[in-house]
Protein backbone atom coordinates (compact mmCIF):
# COMPACT_ATOMS: atom_id res chain seq x y z
CA UNK A 1 0.00 0.00 0.00
CA UNK A 2 1.38 3.15 -1.01
CA UNK A 3 1.80 6.24 1.40
CA UNK A 4 1.33 10.05 0.78
CA UNK A 5 2.14 12.92 3.22
CA UNK A 6 1.02 16.04 2.59
CA UNK A 7 3.68 19.17 4.58
CA UNK A 8 2.74 22.75 4.78
CA UNK A 9 5.78 24.64 4.49
CA UNK A 10 7.75 25.68 7.44
CA UNK A 11 6.73 29.48 8.45
CA UNK A 12 8.03 32.42 6.26
CA UNK A 13 9.04 35.75 7.12
CA UNK A 14 5.67 37.05 5.83
CA UNK A 15 3.51 34.39 7.65
CA UNK A 16 5.71 35.85 10.76
CA UNK A 17 4.37 39.78 9.87
CA UNK A 18 1.19 38.31 8.96
CA UNK A 19 0.77 39.18 5.76
CA UNK A 20 -1.02 37.72 2.92
CA UNK A 21 2.19 35.86 1.17
CA UNK A 22 0.58 33.99 -1.90
CA UNK A 23 2.52 34.17 -5.02
CA UNK A 24 5.36 36.59 -3.56
CA UNK A 25 8.30 34.34 -3.35
CA UNK A 26 9.29 34.80 0.24
CA UNK A 27 12.02 32.46 2.56
CA UNK A 28 11.25 31.02 5.56
CA UNK A 29 11.75 33.32 9.08
CA UNK A 30 14.10 31.61 11.22
CA UNK A 31 11.49 30.92 13.05
CA UNK A 32 10.28 28.72 10.84
CA UNK A 33 13.60 27.04 9.83
CA UNK A 34 14.14 26.60 13.82
CA UNK A 35 11.12 24.13 13.51
CA UNK A 36 12.62 21.84 10.76
CA UNK A 37 14.16 19.37 13.38
CA UNK A 38 10.90 18.99 14.66
CA UNK A 39 9.15 18.20 11.74
CA UNK A 40 11.98 16.00 10.30
CA UNK A 41 11.19 13.40 13.18
CA UNK A 42 7.83 12.94 12.75
CA UNK A 43 8.98 11.32 9.40
CA UNK A 44 11.76 9.84 10.56
CA UNK A 45 12.03 6.20 9.25
CA UNK A 46 9.87 6.68 6.17
CA UNK A 47 10.84 5.34 2.61
CA UNK A 48 9.85 8.18 0.43
CA UNK A 49 10.51 7.11 -3.30
CA UNK A 50 9.69 11.16 -4.78
CA UNK A 51 8.88 14.19 -3.20
CA UNK A 52 6.91 17.09 -4.88
CA UNK A 53 6.99 20.92 -4.04
CA UNK A 54 5.43 23.95 -5.27
CA UNK A 55 8.34 26.70 -7.17
CA UNK A 56 8.39 29.05 -4.54
CA UNK A 57 11.35 29.16 -2.07
CA UNK A 58 9.47 28.54 1.21
CA UNK A 59 8.49 25.13 0.06
CA UNK A 60 11.69 24.71 -1.72
CA UNK A 61 13.89 25.36 2.01
CA UNK A 62 11.19 23.05 3.90
CA UNK A 63 11.94 20.38 1.72
CA UNK A 64 16.31 21.23 2.13
CA UNK A 65 15.76 22.03 5.94
CA UNK A 66 14.16 18.56 6.53
CA UNK A 67 15.75 16.22 4.27
CA UNK A 68 19.22 18.05 6.07
CA UNK A 69 17.57 17.16 9.32
CA UNK A 70 17.00 13.38 8.38
CA UNK A 71 20.47 13.41 6.96
CA UNK A 72 20.23 10.47 4.98
CA UNK A 73 19.10 11.86 1.31
CA UNK A 74 20.02 14.69 -1.05
CA UNK A 75 17.43 16.39 -2.71
CA UNK A 76 17.73 16.06 -6.65
CA UNK A 77 15.65 19.35 -8.07
CA UNK A 78 13.65 18.54 -11.23
CA UNK A 79 11.60 21.49 -12.30
CA UNK A 80 8.29 20.30 -14.64
CA UNK A 81 7.95 24.44 -15.32
CA UNK A 82 9.62 26.63 -18.23
CA UNK A 83 11.44 23.99 -20.36
CA UNK A 84 14.22 23.22 -17.72
CA UNK A 85 13.23 19.77 -17.10
CA UNK A 86 14.79 19.53 -21.37
CA UNK A 87 18.24 20.32 -19.50
CA UNK A 88 18.11 17.87 -16.88
CA UNK A 89 19.41 14.41 -17.61
CA UNK A 90 20.84 13.66 -14.21
CA UNK A 91 18.74 10.81 -12.96
CA UNK A 92 20.32 10.79 -9.52
CA UNK A 93 20.35 7.13 -7.15
CA UNK A 94 22.54 6.84 -4.59
CA UNK A 95 21.43 9.51 -2.02
CA UNK A 96 19.95 11.50 -4.02
CA UNK A 97 16.25 11.60 -4.20
CA UNK A 98 14.16 13.24 -7.20
CA UNK A 99 12.31 16.58 -5.93
CA UNK A 100 9.84 17.30 -8.69
CA UNK A 101 9.03 20.88 -8.72
CA UNK A 102 5.64 22.71 -10.65
CA UNK A 103 4.15 26.27 -9.70
CA UNK A 104 1.03 24.29 -10.00
CA UNK A 105 1.40 23.55 -6.72
CA UNK A 106 1.43 26.70 -5.63
CA UNK A 107 -0.36 29.01 -2.73
CA UNK A 108 -3.38 30.46 -3.62
CA UNK A 109 -2.89 34.56 -5.68
CA UNK A 110 -4.14 36.88 -3.19
CA UNK A 111 -3.88 39.30 -5.82
CA UNK A 112 -3.79 42.62 -4.70
CA UNK A 113 -3.66 41.80 -1.58
CA UNK A 114 -0.59 39.84 -1.93
CA UNK A 115 2.30 41.70 0.92
CA UNK A 116 -0.31 43.34 2.79
CA UNK A 117 -1.06 43.14 6.81
CA UNK A 118 -4.33 40.92 7.49
CA UNK A 119 -4.90 43.07 10.46
CA UNK A 120 -4.54 46.13 8.11
CA UNK A 121 -7.13 44.40 5.95
CA UNK A 122 -9.69 43.66 8.30
CA UNK A 123 -9.96 47.48 9.75
CA UNK A 124 -10.62 48.31 5.94
CA UNK A 125 -12.92 45.15 4.35
CA UNK A 126 -13.97 43.41 7.85
CA UNK A 127 -13.17 40.05 9.56
CA UNK A 128 -15.56 38.22 7.90
CA UNK A 129 -14.50 39.21 4.34
CA UNK A 130 -11.05 38.58 4.87
CA UNK A 131 -11.81 35.30 6.34
CA UNK A 132 -13.74 34.41 3.34
CA UNK A 133 -10.66 35.54 1.11
CA UNK A 134 -8.81 32.72 3.11
CA UNK A 135 -10.64 30.28 3.64
CA UNK A 136 -13.98 30.18 0.96
CA UNK A 137 -14.54 28.16 -1.58
CA UNK A 138 -15.82 30.33 -4.13
CA UNK A 139 -15.00 33.58 -3.30
CA UNK A 140 -11.59 35.30 -3.98
CA UNK A 141 -9.81 38.33 -3.55
CA UNK A 142 -9.31 41.31 -5.53
CA UNK A 143 -7.56 40.32 -8.62
CA UNK A 144 -6.60 36.71 -6.52
CA UNK A 145 -7.46 33.26 -6.90
CA UNK A 146 -10.85 31.46 -5.67
CA UNK A 147 -10.31 28.19 -3.76
CA UNK A 148 -12.17 26.43 -6.61
CA UNK A 149 -9.74 28.52 -8.90
CA UNK A 150 -7.09 26.60 -6.97
CA UNK A 151 -8.26 22.92 -7.22
CA UNK A 152 -9.26 23.63 -11.02
CA UNK A 153 -5.01 24.27 -11.06
CA UNK A 154 -3.91 21.47 -8.73
CA UNK A 155 -5.64 18.24 -8.74
CA UNK A 156 -5.11 18.23 -12.50
CA UNK A 157 -1.82 17.77 -12.21
CA UNK A 158 -1.96 16.14 -9.20
CA UNK A 159 -3.77 13.16 -10.52
CA UNK A 160 -1.84 13.12 -13.87
CA UNK A 161 1.62 12.81 -11.63
CA UNK A 162 1.09 12.39 -8.28
CA UNK A 163 -1.52 9.38 -8.18
CA UNK A 164 0.08 8.04 -10.55
CA UNK A 165 3.29 7.57 -8.93
CA UNK A 166 0.96 6.53 -5.85
CA UNK A 167 -0.78 3.76 -8.56
CA UNK A 168 2.79 2.75 -9.24
CA UNK A 169 3.05 1.95 -5.25
CA UNK A 170 5.65 5.14 -4.87
CA UNK A 171 5.60 6.84 -1.57
CA UNK A 172 4.89 10.28 -1.66
CA UNK A 173 6.00 13.43 0.23
CA UNK A 174 3.54 17.03 -0.90
CA UNK A 175 5.25 20.26 0.33
CA UNK A 176 2.91 22.79 -0.70
CA UNK A 177 1.57 25.96 0.50
CA UNK A 178 -1.80 26.14 2.76
CA UNK A 179 -4.32 26.88 -0.07
CA UNK A 180 -2.65 24.06 -2.14
CA UNK A 181 -3.05 21.31 -0.06
CA UNK A 182 -6.32 22.42 1.38
CA UNK A 183 -7.90 21.50 -2.52
CA UNK A 184 -5.76 18.43 -2.36
CA UNK A 185 -7.55 17.31 1.25
CA UNK A 186 -10.70 18.39 -0.78
CA UNK A 187 -10.08 15.90 -3.55
CA UNK A 188 -8.73 12.93 -1.42
CA UNK A 189 -11.75 12.72 1.36
CA UNK A 190 -14.59 14.45 -1.19
CA UNK A 191 -14.81 17.18 1.24
CA UNK A 192 -17.79 19.52 0.59
CA UNK A 193 -17.23 23.19 0.56
CA UNK A 194 -18.62 24.22 4.10
CA UNK A 195 -15.79 21.17 5.27
CA UNK A 196 -13.21 22.54 3.36
CA UNK A 197 -13.60 26.49 4.55
CA UNK A 198 -13.08 25.19 8.01
CA UNK A 199 -9.88 23.06 7.37
CA UNK A 200 -6.95 24.82 8.93
CA UNK A 201 -3.50 23.38 9.03
CA UNK A 202 -0.70 24.94 11.28
CA UNK A 203 2.66 25.31 9.45
CA UNK A 204 4.78 22.26 9.11
CA UNK A 205 1.77 20.56 9.59
CA UNK A 206 2.03 16.63 8.60
CA UNK A 207 -1.23 14.70 6.78
CA UNK A 208 -0.97 11.08 6.12
CA UNK A 209 -2.78 8.67 3.80
CA UNK A 210 -2.50 5.03 2.75
CA UNK A 211 -3.37 4.79 -0.57
CA UNK A 212 -4.53 1.20 -1.66
CA UNK A 213 -5.12 1.94 -5.23
CA UNK A 214 -8.23 3.38 -5.61
CA UNK A 215 -9.59 5.04 -2.14
CA UNK A 216 -7.32 7.19 0.29
CA UNK A 217 -7.55 6.72 4.13
CA UNK A 218 -6.60 9.82 6.31
CA UNK A 219 -4.37 8.36 8.97
CA UNK A 220 -4.34 9.47 12.51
Amino acid sequence: MAKLFLLRHLKSQWNLENRFAGWVDIPLSKEGADQAPMVANEVRGVNFDIIYSSGLIRNIQTVIKILKNLGDKYPLFKHLDGGLEKWDNFEGGGNFIKVYVSNKLNERSYGKVQGLNKADLMKEYGEEKVHSWRRNYNDAPPGGESGKDVYKRVIPFFKKNIEKDLKNGKNVLLVASHGSLRVVMKYLENMSDADFGNLELPFGALVKYDFDGKNYTHLQ
